[in-house]
């Protein structure tokens, strides 16, 4: 017989603040899910059914609200999160080109993460950086006025960083 690997079970003491602070005022899921997301960098299984537990709602609840809202993630995240921004000015100006150009290079598509863990791409609505057309952000840092070269060379020069440390 063949053993299943079990994720290991995430540590929910590091959400009782979070918990406390939201105990019995109504309405305060989504909110509840913000910080976990911000606490774990992605919403656990176990961490989701945690939270069902101590408000008092079915679990899958929890996990239908999570799913509905793009703005969660259920899956870890890689260290570099680039956002390629697909707005009316990002996509006049070929921003459609540069993301292909990482989604190539990295060999991930929209929402995806490199088997190494350092970079996931999400094609976000608008980056509010149109004046630097066509943009991503890379962990806040926006990087503008890109070409599929320009772009690639931002993702080599932040390669050769994690390389050397």
């Amino acid at each position: 017989m063949g053993s299943t690997k079990q994720a290991p079970q995430s540590d929910f003491t590091l959400l009782e603040n979070v918990l406390s602070e939201y105990a019995g005022i109504p309405g305060s899921l989504i909110a509840i899910l913000q910080k976990a997301q911000d606490i774990y960098g992605y919403l656990p299984r176990d961490v989701m059914h945690h939270i069902a537990g101590r408000i008092g709602v079915p679990p899958a609840e929890v996990v239908g609200v999570a799913t509905f809202y793009s703005q969660f993630r259920l899956t870890p995240i890689g260290k570099y999160l680039i956002m390629s921004c697909q707005g009316t000015a990002c996509h006049v100006n070929a921003s459609e080109r540069v993301s292909a150009a990482v989604a190539s290079y990295l060999n991930i598509k929209h929402g995806e993460t490199t088997e190494d863990g350092l970079f996931t791409l999400e094609h976000v609505a608008c980056l509010g950086c149109c004046s630097l057309a066509p943009v991503i952000m890379i962990n806040g840092e926006a990087y503008g006025n890109l070409t599929p070269e320009s772009a690639i060379a931002v993702l080599k020069d932040i390669q050769a960083k994690e390389a050397a440390k």
